[in-house]
């Protein structure tokens, strides 16, 4: 791979790193997406971050299971979607979308419920 495809990688493994982050904080947004990007990324141009993310101890356990498994714990499946929930509930009362709107946003939170939900547990 050459050095400029390298270079992107690393620095969209660091934005999607900086966004899982936020997202580890923020009940509206998602961290583990993000977070798998980021190992994907960084398997393709930096190695050491790659080991880095795959060892943290907070998130690299998930980061290991969907490699390996393409699996999610029941636990972090209960955390997304009540994220989701809490997301467009807040998203609901705060922006008072058009029905419309409304109805587009949840449909895209269902979608990404339902596919959390049916990943493989361990």
């Amino acid at each position: 791979m050459n050095g400029t495809k390298r270079t992107i990688y690393f620095v969209l493994g660091w934005v999607m790193v900086a966004l899982g982050f936020i997202g580890a904080l923020l009940p509206v947004m998602p961290t583990t997406i993000f977070l798998i990007i980021a190992a994907w990324c960084f398997s393709r141009s930096s190695p050491r971050f790659e080991k880095w993310l795959l060892e943290h101890p907070v998130f690299g356990p998930t980061l290991i299971q969907w490699r390996q498994h393409g699996a999610v714990p029941k636990r972090v499946k209960w955390i997304a979607c009540g994220g989701m929930a809490l997301g467009f509930g807040t998203f609901y009362t705060f922006a008072r979308p058009t029905p419309l709107l409304g109805g587009i946003v949840a449909l895209f939170f269902i979608a990404c419920a339902t596919y959390v939900v049916t990943r493989p547990s361990v």
